[in-house]
This record gives structure tokens, sequence and C-alpha cells, in this order.
């Protein structure tokens, strides 16, 4: 299995960063998690300069696809050259947006008729761009997941990490991550957002 996290310039660390370091706590046969970005390196909001693991175009051949967000979103979804290489397909792939990564996925018509989830700033373009946004941290239909805040990133790594390895292998990973004396509360709430937009077993695999 493999997740490709795109992750553009200006991109927010913790919406990029979170989500990887939580899938990569997953040990199974074959699991591997990518950055992909239109560039060999990108540098996020703050500065911190990154490498691209993999080709932006080679994310559409991943099973599991998370559209990073960062202070250029309004920039990136005006650029035909980088937008015509998101070629996703939610029959085979998962798909999750991250804060403004939401808007890239409404711009290429994946969000028609679904609700979302975003950040407050980005909020208002996707709802220009005809998608209604939802006042909670995540929301999946489908094969298609969003989440709204730095911190919700939990929410969609978990969603990915249970629908393609299992409940079991998400909860790990979340306990790896989960502050000391809290573990308890902080995945049965990470779950608890999660699971009634799980897939049937049978659509997931």
């Amino acid at each position: 299995m493999h997740v490709a996290i795109l992750t553009f310039e200006g991109y927010n660390e913790l919406d990029s960063l979170i989500a990887f370091g939580i899938l990569n706590r997953v040990k199974e046969p074959g699991w591997r998690v990518s950055i992909a970005c239109p560039t060999a390196r990108v540098r996020s909001m703050n500065g911190l300069v990154i490498e691209s693991q993999i080709l932006l175009r080679e994310a559409g051949a991943a099973d599991a696809v998370i559209v990073g967000s960062g202070r250029l979103t309004r920039e990136l979804v005006k650029d035909t050259s980088v937008m015509a290489e998101l070629r996703f397909d939610p029959s085979r792939q998962l798909l999750g947006a991250q804060c403004s990564g939401t808007l890239v996925l409404a711009k290429l018509g994946l969000l028609d008729g679904v609700p979302a989830c975003t950040d407050l700033i980005t909020k208002p373009w996707v709802e220009e761009a005809g998608v209604s946004v939802l006042n909670q941290p995540f929301y999946a239909q489908g094969r298609v997941a969003t989440a709204g805040g730095c911190l919700a990133s939990q929410y969609l790594a978990a969603w990915m990490i249970t629908n393609l390895v299992g409940a079991d292998a998400a909860r790990s990973a979340l306990e790896y991550v989960a502050p000391v004396g809290e573990k308890e509360e902080y995945i049965a709430r990470a779950m608890r957002n999660i699971e009634p937009y799980l897939l049937p077993k049978s659509a997931a695999a």
C-alpha cells in the first residue's frame, strides 16, 4: 500500500508532517508513505525546506492520497500546469484533503454534492467553489475525506490506516504519538471521530 501526501510551496508543516509521522507508524509489508511535490524541494510557510520523494504525477498511482495545505493554495489552484498533474480516481483510491487542500479537491470536481471540512480561513474560498462547509473536524463520504484544523490531520491519518489496514493498526499508530497519561482518551476520541465514516470492509479492500 502506498500513501502519497501532496506538499506544495508554502505548505503547512503540521498538515503534511503530522499525517506523515502517524502513517509511518504502520509496519505492514509493502506499506510506504511518500511526500509528493511539484518541484524537487518546497519551502514551508515558516521556512522549512523538504525534498520531494516522488513526482507529483506519481500520486495518481498511489492507493491513497492526502492533499496537504498551505498559504499559497489559492494561487496553486490557478496553476493549470500543476492542476493538470493531479489525476485521481476515488473509485480505486482513498482521497483526503487537509485544511486548504479541500479547495484543491473542490476545484478538481471531487467534492461535487459532498459537504466538506476545512480551516476557518479557507472556508469562504471553498464555499465560493460551491462546496458546503461543515463545522466539524472530519467528514468522509465514500472514499473521499476532508479534515479541518491542523491537528485534525490525526483523524485523516487514522481513517486511512483503518480503511487500508484495520482499526488495530490505527490504534497502534495513534498510541505511539498520543500524550503520556492521555493515550486511552486520545485514541478513543480519534476513533469516535472517524468511525461513522469508515468504508465497509469489502469496499476498503
